[in-house]
């Protein structure tokens, strides 16, 4: 299973909402969202097996998993399965806990065999977790890369933990 935040990881961070026109990239410019995707899903090609847990904070804004699965290449939205945030969930809680907890506390309701986070935010992240986070960077993303040979090795361990 992966855990996908998207901002810093398949485009810049700094992004923004524009009432009426949606999400943009505020900066650095030269880049557009959603920018690495294409290269996550070439990542992922050898693993049909991962799906993919939203864990982005586009969830709330959108307000629907769907809606915000859409957003992503064919290949990479067919492989999602859901979100760490979910309207019966009080919101208010849920955005003040660290990331890493979100997530966490996604991991003891589904249960997988093993799991990755792809994400930028690495602050407040349990001790128990960090191994299985992937930190990418604010403006590359998974393109930095250091960062795409830590998610690839990553990756492998994963499958080759699955397979066993």
């Amino acid at each position: 299973m992966l855990f996908l935040d998207f901002d810093g990881v398949l485009h810049p961070e700094d992004v923004r909402r524009r009432a009426g026109k949606g999400p943009y990239i505020a900066g650095p410019s030269g880049h557009v969202l959603f920018e690495h995707a294409p290269l996550l899903a070439a990542v992922l090609r050898p693993y049909p097996d991962i799906r993919i847990v939203l864990s982005t904070s586009w969830v709330r804004w959108y307000r629907s998993v769907h809606r915000v699965a859409r957003k992503l290449p064919p290949e990479l939205k067919a492989r999602v399965i859901g979100a760490t945030y979910h309207q019966a969930m009080d919101e208010e809680s849920f955005r003040q806990a660290p990331r890493g907890m979100q997530i966490w506390a996604d991991v003891l309701r589904r249960k997988p065999a093993g799991w990755l986070a792809l994400d930028d935010d690495y602050l407040h992240w349990p001790t128990w977790c960090r191994e299985q986070l992937v930190r990418t960077d604010e403006v590359l993303g998974i393109s930095a890369p250091q960062v795409l040979d830590e998610l690839k090795a990553k990756l492998l361990l994963l499958h080759e933990m699955q397979a066993h």
